[in-house]
């Protein structure tokens, strides 16, 4: 396709920060970016700038549906999110237009891995707790009894989903002297022992797992997985880290289960709402290490992300299959 042709695509970018790299490739590509001007990205407005548009660069978690499709006209050819996660998204709306749908699963993993190893060191040491007591001037000296927390070392490590994310944390964790590391998903994966992890059901994951994280996707099966029968069959000693979608657990029971003491602690990346408010009863759990979403804000890996959105939508374009189609 000559560069003339490109010329004629004009792609519309739902984000006024999205990464330099990937708007300047959209161009060399022979693409004009329409981006929208509003932080957070106002609906009305995206929608006013659709019509007419040849693809669309996602870079928001507001719905992604029909509404979208109608606004933007027939000509549209392709979407792509910069997301690895697409429970906004409307699939089947996408599947019965046959409109491509492109996503960024994978650059998220090593962003997403280190973050998780920060929550279970964070949830495990009470960091939460102990910076509590010094806002209060409660620090107490001479004390051994004090602030006891949950090693990493010789734990049973388990996993709810073993994808990228979860498989690079097992990776991260392989000179960490774990005891045994842990996973469940529908079906066991081929490579897991690369990791040396052994697949099992969800009441063996819930019953073994010293530390135990999350990270699969929101879907109908996962939603509320977590719930108050799921929390009272872990270990007291359980430390609880989700990275996946605060969809996927039942909050109540999670803030019930910290404050009775069912689980030692939490550490959480996602959660329900979000923005989670100031005053919710999360925030006032010493055991519970509560951050706004923060897995995949590396420059690296937004880069990264910003850039594989941009190949899926140029390679759409193109007539070529996307890097990374969502379905």
């Amino acid at each position: 396709m000559t560069s003339a042709a490109r010329r004629l695509y004009k792609v519309l970018v739902t984000h006024p920060e999205v990464p330099l790299p990937a708007l300047e490739f959209l161009r060399q590509k022979g693409c004009e970016t329409i981006v929208c001007e509003n932080i957070p990205p106002v609906r009305s407005d995206i929608l006013q700038k659709l019509p007419g548009v040849d693809a669309i660069f996602w870079a928001s978690y507001q719905p992604l549906n029909g509404e979208v499709l109608d606004a933007a006209g027939s000509q549209l050819k392709a979407v792509s999110t910069m997301s690895s996660g697409i429970d906004y998204v409307d699939v089947p709306e996408f599947k019965r237009r046959q409109m491509p749908l492109g996503h960024t699963p994978g650059v998220v993993k090593n962003g997403v891995a280190d973050l998780a190893i920060g929550l279970m060191i964070a949830a495990g040491r009470f960091f939460h707790a102990g910076r509590q007591l010094i806002e209060n001037s409660k620090w107490e000296k001479e004390r051994i009894n004090w602030l006891m927390g949950q090693e990493i070392r010789d734990s049973v490590i388990g996993f709810m989903g073993f994808g990228g994310i979860g498989q690079a944390i097992a990776k991260r964790l392989q000179c960490w002297d774990v005891k045994k590391i842990i996973y469940h998903t529908r079906t066991r994966r081929e490579n897991d022992v690369d990791f040396g992890a052994h697949h099992v059901t969800f009441d063996e994951l819930l019953k073994e797992s010293d530390f135990l994280v999350v990270a699969c996707p929101l879907t109908a099966e996962t939603k509320g997985k977590f719930h108050a029968e799921a929390f009272g069959k872990m270990k007291k000693n359980c430390v609880f880290v989700n990275v996946g979608r605060g969809g996927i657990v039942d909050q109540d029971a999670l803030i019930e289960a910290l404050k009775t003491g069912q689980i030692f602690s939490a550490g959480l990346d996602v959660m329900t709402p979000e923005p989670l408010p100031a005053d919710d009863p999360l925030m006032k759990i010493p055991n519970c290490v509560v951050i706004p979403h923060m897995g995949t804000q590396t420059l690296k890996t937004t880069t990264e992300m910003a850039m594989l959105a941009a190949n899926n939508l140029i390679n759409a374009l193109e007539g070529k299959p996307m890097v990374c189609p969502a379905y």
